[in-house]
């Protein structure tokens, strides 16, 4: 068993009773200093500390006048935007619970969460977004007002319903800051949000997450931050993730408050690159999926150059993976050629990245090595975290001073315990252990024994005491032999050829494993205008599934037996959170993935 404890936490960070002290804290030692940003008429604006400390005060007073009682549940459905924080903090400084929900969430979707929550309110971005939502409300036991951060244009108000909005809600509330502040009688264990779970397997649950969770994450995210990385100035990041997911609610929000940080709303994934060089972001929170897409399109693009340039990354990757090798202690000998790299390749990269980010923290899912070592060759320092819902979420991340490794996910946080159980399932406890599932004692006690939340992931501790997970447990396929094969390594391996964009296998009580496979958009188009085949055509053209094939080939090339993909099939449609078949923080949903192929896949084995 492992316990990270540490010493040296700022007072402060250890001493805050609930996330919205946290907040009013800082708030009052920054006053007139940006908070907020976003793009607007085609340029940044931000809202002060202290204009938002007005805000969520009034809307504390407001939704109070409106009968918000103590612990009652309100939604929150928006994209990342300065109303999301605000009234994230307005609700918990009412007493009230926050409930994030995902802009992609159907009618049923909402209407399972509010069914299940008891939510008595909703907070509303957009008419769109309204449309959908209202069709869920009309139907609930207990929702009674919406409030949208734009002028609904979409129902009416009824004896059952109010509709409100949001600036003449908080014109008609004004309030003291401070006198809501001292009335915001939190402690760290009472129970500041419900997070649903994406539902991997089933119907989405209500993790009940409790500010000393939260707050605990955050002492642990500033900890690593004050210790292992040079003084810039204020912390600033890029909010792009959706807010109702666990890592980007605790990591892309509460730890830039709790750092006195700035926050900058992504105008959305089609403009992000812009985006990260206009604000130049000094730490991002990403998941893997988009490190393998910028992977990709650097190599593409690096590739296209000719010349010197592909030579330049093939020896910066190589020198990458040598210096990683040996924990970070470069040879001399190869010191003026990281110095030429830093001057030539990476200086062009960086740049894209606005120059100054210190560190991008992967979360959410498993990174790939390969991809980590090829960012880490660029200059770019990837931190591969891991946590989940139930752990606020984060439970460990790699620390540039215990030595990067990228097949780990690093220490443990600090004051957080970690043990490995008989069957090799990770184990953890903590302040950042949720209390339950909401309303769910049954699944409550499926996973939480004695204090100590079973994680459901496989894994082992190394020798420096890093954590290393080699699967989900559930998600182990065991063979007709007896053999464990991990699903999320080889699909791992698969999408990061070129010709590939997703993957899934399969192969539990079966000789060998078989895949669905989604081909690469750009390597498609490419292919039929090589080839002449209309674009349309070519997942049919028996020539283009030999070239995925291809692909499949080389990457058994460097499998066990018993981990080769004999066999694919082609997918019909990528995997979308539209088509249900990735949850909103893209992940695949088996289960989905088996109900659509599992009759096609079958048939591999015939």
């Amino acid at each position: 068993m492992m316990r990270h404890t540490g010493q040296g936490m700022t007072g402060r960070a250890q001493s805050w009773p609930s996330l919205v002290e946290m907040f009013f804290a800082q708030a009052a030692a920054h006053g007139d200093a940006p908070f907020l940003w976003q793009k607007r008429a085609g340029g940044w604006q931000a809202l002060s500390w202290a204009e938002a400390a007005r805000q969520v005060a009034s809307l504390a007073v407001a939704l109070k006048a409106l009968g918000l009682a103590r612990g009652d549940r309100v939604l929150i459905v928006s994209e990342n935007r300065p109303e999301f924080c605000l009234a994230d903090l307005g609700i918990m400084a009412a007493g009230g619970i926050s409930v994030p929900t995902y802009t992609t969430n159907t009618e049923r979707d909402h209407a399972h969460i509010l069914a299940d929550s008891g939510a008595v309110a909703a907070f509303v971005s957009t008419n769109r977004l309204a449309r959908t939502l209202l069709k869920a409300v009309y139907q609930s036991a207990h929702c009674r007002h919406v409030i949208g951060f734009e002028a609904l244009k979409v129902g009416q108000s009824s004896d059952r319903l109010d509709l409100h909005q949001w600036d003449a809600l908080l014109a008609a509330h004004p309030a003291d800051v401070e006198a809501v502040r001292a009335g915001a009688t939190l402690s760290r264990s009472d129970t500041a949000c419900l997070i649903y779970t994406s539902g991997t397997g089933g119907t989405p649950r209500g993790v009940r997450q409790h500010h000393g969770a939260i707050l605990h994450n955050v002492a642990g995210c500033i900890d690593i931050i004050e210790h292992d990385f040079a003084d810039s100035g204020r912390e600033r990041f890029l909010s792009f993730l959706p807010l109702s997911h666990a890592y980007e609610h605790t990591a892309g929000q509460f730890l830039p408050i709790g750092l006195g940080g700035e926050i900058f709303y992504a105008e959305g994934l089609d403009r992000l690159a812009a985006n990260i060089e206009e604000v130049r972001p000094t730490i991002m929170v990403v998941v893997p999926r988009l490190f393998e897409v910028l992977r990709a399109r650097i190599a593409k693009t690096i590739g296209k150059q000719g010349g010197l340039a592909p030579r330049l990354l093939e020896t910066a990757e190589a020198l990458g993976r040598r210096t990683l090798a040996r924990r970070g202690r470069m040879r001399l000998i190869d010191r003026p050629l990281d110095i030429l790299l830093e001057h030539t390749l990476r200086r062009k990269v960086k740049a894209r990245f606005g120059g100054r980010v210190k560190a991008m923290v992967s979360g959410g899912a498993p990174l790939n090595p390969d991809v980590g070592t090829f960012f880490h060759a660029l200059g770019l320092l990837i931190l591969q975290g891991y946590g989940q819902t139930e752990s606020g979420p984060v439970i460990s991340c790699n620390r540039p001073s215990a030595g990067v490794k990228m097949h780990s996910v690093g220490p443990p946080l600090r004051n957080t315990e970690v043990r490995i159980a008989e069957d090799g399932e990770i184990l953890v406890r903590g302040e950042l252990v949720m209390h339950g599932y909401w309303e769910n004692p049954s699944e409550t006690a499926r996973v939480l024994h004695d204090g100590w939340l079973h994680t459901g992931d496989i894994g082992c501790i190394d020798e420096d005491g890093h954590i290393v997970i080699t699967d989900r447990k559930k998600d182990i396929i065991v063979n007709d032999k007896g053999e464990n094969v991990s699903p999320q390594k080889v699909e791992g391996m698969l999408t990061l050829q070129p010709e590939i964009a997703q993957a899934m296998v399969a192969g539990d009580r079966r000789p060998y494993l078989v895949g669905v496979v989604v081909p690469d958009a750009e390597f498609r188009m490419e292919w039929a205008a090589k080839t002449g085949v209309d674009v349309h055509e070519a997942d049919r053209h028996p020539e283009f599934q030999r070239a995925i094939q291809a692909a499949v080939d080389r990457v058994n090339r460097d499998l066990t037996v018993t981990e080769k993909v004999r066999r694919v099939i082609l997918a019909d449609a990528p995997f979308t959170v539209e088509n249900e078949q990735l949850t909103p923080s893209m992940k695949i949903r088996r289960h989905v993935l088996r109900q659509v192929y599992g009759p096609r896949l079958d048939a591999l084995y015939r």
